[in-house]
């Protein structure tokens, strides 16, 4: 991961992030996650997903859209 990209979503789930990361990365837009999870206690922490700068409003404008569709 390049050190200028920009976080644009945080999960709770490992799935979860593949999910966002996958569908930008569908759309156009390189995404990568990070993982911030706790290796000996898994309930602490997230997974982070980050993109270029130049694509950061179209992934936050896409991920703000497509999270409400998803949640019915």
């Amino acid at each position: 991961m390049q050190a200028n990209w920009t976080h644009i979503f945080t999960a709770t789930s490992e799935l979860e992030a593949a999910i966002i990361t996958d569908m930008l990365e569908a759309k156009g837009i390189k995404a990568v996650t990070l993982n911030k999870r706790d290796s000996s206690y898994l309930a602490f922490g997230n997974i982070e997903v980050y993109c270029s700068p130049d694509e950061a409003i179209a992934a936050l404008h896409w991920i703000q859209h497509n999270q409400h569709t998803n949640e019915k």
